[in-house]
């Protein structure tokens, strides 16, 4: 065996992880803009799966599944957590969630949803996340809108909980 075929086989031994990411849409009155899947329970943010095998960034996923799923296309603001979230179903899942902006009243009415994939979407005021969004993924955007309203850097997360720290 060379080399590579050594090399090969450790890469495909290696485990395997999901990389997901979204972004934090918000209106003028600091509602959050969630979007309501047809393949699940519950609702989400815009976004998705990162297609690393055709080269795409976390970035970029976010744009293009948001440009996908409601139809805006805007270039996103900064990161603001990254989430390890562990599975019962799947594979970990690092979960990217970047600022969308404040999305004005123009860009609201021009909301298209993909349908293959979406129900309805709505505006959410931040108190009441936690009532749409289900567990970790809850626990996850909260702590974004934190985040996002304090001005402090990216949150590490886990499972939608920052990590103790020694």
């Amino acid at each position: 065996m060379t080399t590579t075929d050594d090399y090969a086989t450790y890469i495909a031994s290696l485990p395997r992880v999901l990389a997901g990411a979204a972004a934090l849409y918000r209106d003028a009155e600091g509602r959050v803009l969630l979007v309501e899947p047809n393949y699940r329970e519950g609702w989400a943010l815009p976004g998705g799966t990162v297609e690393s095998d055709q080269g795409e960034s976390p970035r970029t996923a976010a744009r293009r599944e948001s440009a996908e799923e409601i139809g805006i296309d805007v270039p996103l603001g900064r990161l603001l957590a990254v989430d390890w979230s562990l599975g019962t179903d799947r594979p970990p899942l690092v979960a990217y969630l970047y600022d969308g902006g404040v999305l004005d009243a123009g860009q609201l009415a021009s909301i298209t949803l993909q349908d293959e994939e979406l129900i309805s979407w709505r505006l959410v005021e931040p108190a009441e996340l936690a009532e749409y969004l289900p567990g970790s993924l809850g626990r996850r955007v909260q702590e974004a809108y934190r985040v996002l309203e304090s001005g402090e850097g990216a949150a590490e997360l886990e499972n939608g909980r920052r990590p103790l720290t020694p």
